[in-house]
């Protein structure tokens, strides 16, 4: 196929390659009749199709319904790669019956700050769960022979500002942290496009960042797709198609420029080719892969809706069994949110549903021979006393009180972040003031990120539904009443106050210069590494009932740089009911010269398991995943030594380890030595090490003929040698060394010539 779309782009003449290369209108590309090349129609979004015309016209309403999935948020509480894979087929299959080609989605970025406005859209504040939830996403939608395009690539963590500021991070944090997930979706599916981000990195536009889209995107990861920039997110057209962004969206009249700058070489026929080239790649895709006369089930695409809320939904508290709820309680439902549901996030994933459900209507469905009260409690972010009074006297007159709350829509959406964490004031004190007179309450919230939980200890119950899309009514009523077990888990950390988080000082960033100073210490791997205490840890959740976890073993105790290691913990359900468990794999990596996270996710599995059953779950691990990266050799490294392999029930609670031993060679960490380099930076260096053995005897005798060691203590210290005692001296300068050994200046100078070169010439100098 390449070769002929190769040989269509040498037939089209400069002025209609240049065209190719940017939308025609909001959501299309530019067909050209002549040649039979079609138009590509894209759409948002990622948990539901948001059909627009080519004028950015809602087409939602009159009779063009589309199904509102969970928001990534909370489906990816699931953990569960088979159901995120499920719902990528539906919308894919929604896309065919609609006739559109590409669909903009999934959002794959970190969850740096609980603030970001936008975190609604994405999975994780991990990158393997994000990688992993991805690509099985991409591959259900692509399937189904629609595209889908994974964004926003790359360092896109907050809305403030997001059109020109500069996210400036290292090289380690990068590629441990913000691109692990977009390389992850890449290699394991190959996404139709991958739309490059608003912002900057490192003081370089995404869409004009060739060492990001060509070096690293296309040509060290093997993605083979069309690049795409985010809608108005190029500045200097020409600069994007140079650096590898083939699509401009949406489409503007600055083919003129474009042009003038190849009439004046600013850019090559060969740049132009290219970008053409893949944007008919895409066109050809979405032409060839198009099926007709697609019909789409709405009643399934709801009845998956709601198992995917069903399997993600986490219940987080549950003292005394206050749940599940039984049909002899006395129920009331207090909250807005009870009859009228955030179950979506604002901006451009928004979209209009064919169905809306709610819990109290849900609830008297499913229990119809149950008695649910229900009080209004608040009608909007200001407390309303007579609607808190009213909700009292009902809480009263009960045995079970169930609230509902969480974040509207004014205070979370794309385009703007969150100022604080906190609930509206009308739900806190609704919370506080029924919980102080009801001892049995249950909250439920509805929100797209942590929320702070200032009455966490008054109340008995807690659900977190994120936003759990057009079926959350009848899915937060099956968790109620226990025809549904939980198995959700978080897939981020709950701080207990917004001044907890590592980026607190730096989020927003000052004059367009955002800082990630915190590098790669981002939610647990921040938490867990310096013991802060939260709400609620990453991959928490509760169930109806009990597990246990044993006989954590693996096929070997070592790991080289080409080598993998299998590991196999059984799991048994030791309660009376039916659940699912999400069993968590954890690497904790020795201390060494690179500061890491205390512990990192590696592995995951969500297994069903019935009463008194067992299983056992194997994890396949590769010398990547105990490896941090190495900035000065650019490329994986695991530090020599033991590691702990972890199973864990969430972040913080590791229920049983084993250690491996990773072997290979001590990486070099310095990039250039100097008089000034200390003794232990250049006793790393072979060349280094080899000079230290051989003139350690000459160097202390030199000090203590200069009084630096005591002459008592001479014997003594060289009976020791090199490896005993001298930690105060491997913090000196290697001029010490130099000196007390009579290094001249003409040999100091050879070796540190030596020792500044690399590869195979250091071997042959040894």
């Amino acid at each position: 196929m390449d070769s002929e779309i190769s040989q269509i782009v040498s037939q089209l003449s400069l002025e209609e390659k240049i065209a190719l290369t940017i939308g025609e209108g909001n959501w299309n590309t530019k067909d050209v009749k002549e040649m039979d090349i079609p138009a590509v129609r894209m759409q948002d979004g990622p948990h539901g199709l948001r059909l627009q015309d080519g004028n950015g016209n809602d087409m939602n309403g009159g009779g063009e319904p589309t199904i509102c999935f969970p928001a990534a948020c909370l489906s990816a509480s699931s953990f569960d790669r088979d159901l995120l894979k499920e719902m990528g087929k539906e919308l894919g299959l929604e896309c065919q019956a609609k006739g559109v080609h590409l669909l903009l989605g999934p959002g794959i970025n970190i969850k740096r700050n609980p603030l970001c406005g936008r975190n609604f859209e994405y999975y994780s504040e991990d990158p393997f769960v994000a990688g992993e939830l991805g690509a099985a996403f991409v591959q259900g939608v692509q399937e189904q022979g629609t595209g889908a395009c994974v964004k926003h690539f790359f360092a896109n963590n907050q809305e403030y500002r997001r059109m020109n500021s500069s996210s400036n991070l290292d090289e380690r944090t990068a590629r441990e942290l913000y691109l692990p997930a977009f390389e992850r979706v890449i290699q394991k599916s190959q996404p139709w496009a991958v739309m490059a981000a608003y912002n900057k990195v490192n003081g370089t536009y995404c869409t004009e960042n060739k060492d990001m889209i060509v070096d690293l995107l296309r040509n060290e990861w093997g993605f083979r797709g069309t690049v795409i920039s985010d809608w108005g997110a190029v500045h200097n057209r020409v600069k994007a198609v140079a650096a590898g962004c083939d699509l401009t969206m949406p489409g503007e009249e600055t083919d003129d420029k474009v042009m003038k700058a190849y009439q004046k070489g600013e850019i090559t026929e060969q740049e132009l080719d290219r970008a053409a080239e893949n944007v008919l790649k895409l066109a050809f895709k979405g032409k060839g892969f198009h099926k007709d006369n697609v019909e789409f089930n709405y009643e399934s695409g709801h009845k998956l809706a709601g198992k995917i809320a069903e399997e993600s939904i986490i219940l987080l508290k549950n003292e005394e069994q206050v749940l599940p709820l039984k049909q002899e309680d006395g129920i009331a439902y207090i909250g807005k949110f009870a009859i009228s549901p955030r179950y979506q996030g604002g901006g451009s994933s928004h979209i209009s549903s064919k169905y809306e459900e709610n819990a109290l209507e849900a609830s008297r469905k499913l229990m119809p021979e149950t008695d649910i009260s229900f009080a209004m409690g608040y009608e909007d972010d200001t407390v309303n006393k007579e609607f808190i009074a009213q909700a009292v006297e009902v809480a009263k007159k009960v045995q079970k009180v169930v609230i509902f709350a969480g974040l509207s829509d004014e205070m979370e959406s794309e385009g703007f972040d969150r100022k604080s964490m906190d609930l509206p004031e009308s739900h806190n004190e609704l919370i506080y003031r029924v919980s102080e007179i009801q001892p049995n309450t249950i909250v439920v919230l509805h929100n797209g990120a942590p929320v702070e939980l200032p009455w966490l200890k008054q109340v008995k119950g807690l659900i977190e539904t994120y936003l759990a899309g057009e079926a959350v009514g009848t899915a937060v009523s099956k968790i109620l009443f226990g025809k549904v077990n939980p198995s959700g888990r978080l897939p981020e950390s709950f701080p207990e106050k917004l001044e907890d988080n590592p980026s607190y000082l730096s989020f927003g960033g000052e004059n367009g210069e955002v800082d990630y100073n915190e590098r790669m210490f981002v939610g647990y791997r921040y938490y867990c590494s310096v013991g802060r205490k939260v709400s609620f840890p990453f991959g928490y959740g509760l169930s109806y009932t009990n597990f246990e976890h044993s006989n954590l073993r693996v096929d070997t105790d070592k790991i080289t740089e080409n080598s993998t290691v299998s590991v196999f913990i059984d799991v048994r359900n030791t309660g009376m009911e039916d659940g699912k468990d999400v069993v968590q794999l954890y690497i904790e990596p020795p201390l060494g010269e690179y500061k890491r996270p205390v512990r990192e996710l590696k592995g995951f599995e969500k297994i069903s398991l019935h009463a008194g059953e067992s299983k056992t779950v194997h994890f396949e691990l590769e010398y990547r995943d105990f490896a941090c990266y190495s900035p000065e050799s650019k490329g994986w490294y695991a530090r020599p030594g033991k590691y702990v392999i972890a199973i864990g029930t969430s972040a913080e609670d590791m229920i049983d380890t084993i250690c491996i031993e990773a072997e290979g060679e001590e990486i070099l960490l310095t990039s250039h030595f100097d008089e000034s380099t200390m003794i232990k930076e250049f006793v790393q260096h072979p060349i280094g090490k080899k000079y230290f053995l051989e003139h350690f005897e000459a160097m202390t005798r030199g000090m203590s003929a200069a009084g630096l060691i005591p002459a008592d203590m001479l014997e003594s210290v060289l009976a020791k040698g090199p490896e005993m005692g001298m930690e105060d001296l491997l913090n000196q300068s290697v001029s010490i060394l130099l000196d007390f050994s009579g290094c001249s200046a003409k040999e100091r100078k050879e070796l540190f010539s030596f020792m500044n070169r690399r590869g195979s010439d250091v071997k042959l100098l040894l």
